[in-house]
């Protein structure tokens, strides 16, 4: 994949509900919540392609597209496991509970002729369940498409024509394929790190969020801050400035 693809001006956040029931889907609801408010605050245009809730009010999924300066330097290092440890609304007894949400950030490639071949993709078309008016609701227009090779799903329901949700999905597809592709690029980087420096295990986790002790916890950085609320209301420059 080449630089010039990647436009870091354009990202893909993408949220879903880990371990944990109901409460994870919770926790992403407020990961999300926590992200709108930054981009709200930097002005920075958001769009919900896809997103699943639960009867409570969480989400179990959700995939948007964010344009800003700069967007992907400023939260590529947001991509991981988060972790929350609190009690939850669910929770009559009264126990500490820990959940998880993962956090995708993709910067959105763009498409080129026979980047995709058609025979590899399995395409649906169904009605949307979100909001969008009549038009939306009564119309299959939403798609979902099956990446053969990889076995990726990616669907996309906010636009009102079938044409135009395929090519928003295709654009997913395309990022999370480049993402496989750093991936692979990665572990063979590891990989070889690891014969010359021996192995060292660690937690997925890169972040934990302690309602109790009103803190977070950057597990990369080894570094903590105790002001969880004001960080979850959109405030996310002081831990975005400590990995530069």
């Amino acid at each position: 994949m080449q630089e010039n693809y990647k436009d870091s001006n354009t990202i893909l956040i993408e949220i879903r509900a880990g371990v944990g029931g109901e409460e994870a889907s919770l926790f992403a609801r407020d990961l999300w919540r926590m992200y709108s408010k930054f981009f709200e605050k930097n002005n920075f245009k958001v769009i919900i392609y896809d997103e699943e809730k639960t009867d409570l009010g969480g989400i179990k999924s959700l995939i948007a597209e964010v344009r800003g300066i700069n967007v992907y330097q400023l939260l590529k290092n947001e991509g991981g496991v988060h972790r929350v440890q609190r009690i939850p609304i669910t929770e009559k007894g009264g126990r500490i509970h820990t959940s998880t949400a993962s956090v995708a950030i993709l910067p959105k490639i763009n498409l080129l002729p026979g980047d995709i071949k058609e025979s590899d993709l399995e395409i649906e078309f169904y009605r949307a369940s979100g909001p969008g008016g009549q038009n939306v609701n009564k119309v299959e227009t939403a798609v979902r498409i099956l990446h053969k090779p990889s076995g990726i799903i990616v669907s996309c329901q906010s636009e009102r024509t079938q044409q135009r949700n395929k090519e928003i999905a295709l654009q997913i597809l395309k990022s999370k394929l480049w993402q496989i592709e750093q991936e692979q690029i990665n572990s063979k980087l590891i990989n070889e790190r690891r014969k010359q420096i021996g192995s060292q295990e660690r937690s997925e986790k890169i972040r934990t969020y302690n309602f109790v002790q009103n803190r977070i916890t950057d597990h990369r950085l080894g570094k903590s801050w105790y002001n969880l609320d004001t960080i979850l209301n959109g405030n996310l420059e002081v831990i975005l400035k400590s990995f530069k």
